[in-house]
């Protein structure tokens, strides 16, 4: 093997500048490892070889974040257009060959990662049977930040993200609903007033939420209050906790209707109407407009839209 720095001796693979790049733009060993499915370890040893191939050190560690230098940063913006173009290769390849077998990764927010698209991967595997379907689930800031990242192709969120580049498009309707345990006083009556909830203790969802979003701007749209004017009691870090907190009468909560349908139906849960209170809520299906959808995740994507009902 020749020595770093003689003519000739530089050399490197697609998956290095893969890892590389992702440390670059994410600033972070353990963030990258995540984002490309390899250990912290793997990635740091990847990095390491590159910079031995190359000859000098490509990234420096600033106040806790990587970043790269001159040369790093030179050999960035060379190998993203090195990847894309090898990224739009493969895609024109499986268009060609009509591939319809292989894996989809995307990420749903928890209402819809939960309550929704489990449905709706199923009926698409039945027609598509070859194809895996694999879902992350986790708040809608951190989903949109992931379709932002390049962690998922697709993602399907219930707040709109104020990030360069994500294209929203409304795919399913649901509303907000106050509700109560099967035990608890209000349960059969016609309305209460937002004075008498906002003395009772009430389960909040974690900061990141869309539904915690939607709920704090619909407050201050028809209340002018905010979530600050009621009894917090909790705050919990998915509809199914705070379906659980409801149960055993920790508290009440205003929550998407989608998620408890079936606990109003089977009778654990029940809705008691809000003087005043109407929130309808959307979800959308998100995409980084910088990058080229695979030929399955095209397929997944138009395949929710032909679900929706036609209005």
């Amino acid at each position: 093997m020749k020595a770093p720095g003689k003519k000739g001796a530089i050399d490197f693979d697609l998956r290095q500048l893969e890892v590389f790049c992702k440390v670059v733009e994410l600033g972070s060993f353990s963030k990258a490892a995540k984002a490309v499915h390899l250990a912290q370890a793997s990635v740091s040893e990847r990095v390491a070889t590159l910079e031995r191939m190359v000859g000098t050190k490509l990234l420096d560690r600033i106040d806790r974040t990587i970043v790269p230098n001159k040369v790093g940063k030179l050999l960035y913006r060379r190998a993203i257009k090195q990847l894309e173009m090898k990224r739009r290769t493969c895609l024109e390849i499986e268009e060609l060959m009509g591939i319809s077998r292989g894996e989809i990764l995307i990420g749903g927010s928890t209402i819809p990662g939960e309550c929704i698209l489990p449905g709706v991967i199923r009926r698409f595997t039945k027609r598509y049977r070859e194809v895996t379907v694999r879902l992350g689930i986790g708040g809608s800031d951190e989903i949109s930040n992931g379709v932002s990242e390049g962690v998922f192709e697709l993602g399907f969120v219930g707040s709109m993200a104020k990030i360069k580049g994500l294209v929203h498009d409304e795919v399913w309707q649901d509303k907000m609903v106050l509700v109560v345990s099967s035990s608890h006083r209000w349960r059969k009556k016609k309305s209460i007033s937002i004075e008498d909830l906002r003395k009772e203790p009430f389960i909040l969802r974690e900061t990141g939420s869309g539904t915690r979003s939607m709920l704090d701007h619909g407050l201050s749209e028809l209340y002018s209050i905010g979530l600050d004017a009621f009894t917090i009691v909790a705050q919990l870090g998915s509809p199914a906790a705070v379906k659980e907190g409801i149960k055993h009468d920790l508290g009440v909560s205003i929550m998407s209707l989608r998620a408890v349908e079936t606990e109003v139906g089977a009778g654990s849960l029940a809705i008691v109407p809000v003087k005043g209170l109407s929130l309808p809520r959307k979800f959308f299906l998100i995409r980084d407009k910088r990058r080229t959808l695979s030929p399955l995740c095209r397929a997944f994507a138009d395949f929710v839209v032909a679900e929706i009902p036609e209005s």
